[in-house]
């Protein structure tokens, strides 16, 4: 069953392992925190700490592992942890990518694109349905980073998302540092793609740093990379407050990743972020609460 708890609509930071101890110890002052349960299901240690922070925060659990778009099916045994594990934490929300990462028995440890066609739509829509049942509580989906797209899609992304949540119930991540990422490489407007999802739907957002590297296969341009090792940049809160005067606000993630800051680092992107979504809703009206 979903959480009984209330949703907060203010902003939260990932919670890694290196700052579990911390947090536990000083209680930081934030109002949720979210977590990849891959990284606590075989640490029984970190999983107690995790489960005393429940009982002060709201815990959004974020998987990695569970690979929604694989062709060889869904990993029954991880889904089954992954309910046990939600079961004791008792999330506000569980998400995952639209993405695949496990061929067979093979865990490939990336985040891999999809083709977007009717064949994969009715893959990805049967798994996603699965994991619902099987967690016994809605899933959102997260919008991948993309840095190639499929010449045999026969869709756009935002399309994909749309006719999955119709055939599913899903809800939606929208990762808004993702959709500044993809657009930029794959040239597509990115505030078009914002006003095309559909905002009922979207129960969390992302940001997360990116990183400008080289474009080897065009010279003299640029390829941006979702690293999750820097501070949000400027275009992505742009976007941001642009996606929250469409959509009002909703509960938003700091993703910090690789070269971990410290933990005083987070909070202060997550006061940002908080300041970039009143400023947002105050000047549109936009203070929808999700579904």
């Amino acid at each position: 069953m979903p959480s009984s708890r209330r949703t907060p609509r203010s902003a939260g930071i990932g919670l890694r392992l290196p700052h579990l101890e911390e947090a536990v110890a000083s209680r930081p002052a934030i109002d949720w925190l979210e977590i990849h349960p891959e990284n606590f299901l075989a640490n029984p240690h970190a999983t107690e700490l995790l489960v005393d922070l429940a009982r002060s925060y709201p815990i959004s659990v974020h998987t990695v592992g569970l690979s929604v778009g694989t062709a060889s099916g869904v990993d029954r045994r991880h889904l089954s942890r992954m309910r046990a594990f939600v079961d004791a934490v008792d999330p506000l929300l569980v998400s995952g990518h639209l993405a695949w990462s496990t061929h067979e028995s093979t865990y490939l440890n990336d985040l891999l694109p999809l083709p977007y066609t009717d064949e994969t739509l009715d893959l990805v829509a049967h798994q996603l349905l699965q994991v619902q049942d099987h967690l016994g509580r809605p899933f959102l989906l997260e919008n991948p980073s993309s840095y190639v797209g499929f010449a045999g899609s026969t869709m756009t992304e935002v399309q994909f998302l749309n006719a999955l949540v119709a055939r599913t119930g899903c809800q939606l991540l929208c990762d808004v540092s993702n959709v500044w990422v993809s657009s930029h490489n794959l040239g597509y407007d990115a505030h078009a793609y914002i006003d095309a999802l559909p905002g009922d739907a979207i129960a969390e957002l992302h940001l997360g740093g990116f990183t400008p590297e080289e474009d080897e296969a065009t010279p003299g341009a640029e390829v941006l990379i979702d690293t999750h090792a820097c501070r949000v940049a400027d275009s992505a809160w742009a976007l941001y407050a642009y996606t929250v005067a469409r959509v009002g606000r909703r509960p938003t993630l700091i993703e910090w990743d690789n070269d971990i800051p410290t933990l005083s680092t987070l909070l202060d992107e997550a006061r940002q972020a908080d300041a970039v979504a009143v400023a947002a809703s105050a000047s549109t009206g936009a203070n929808r609460a999700p579904r």
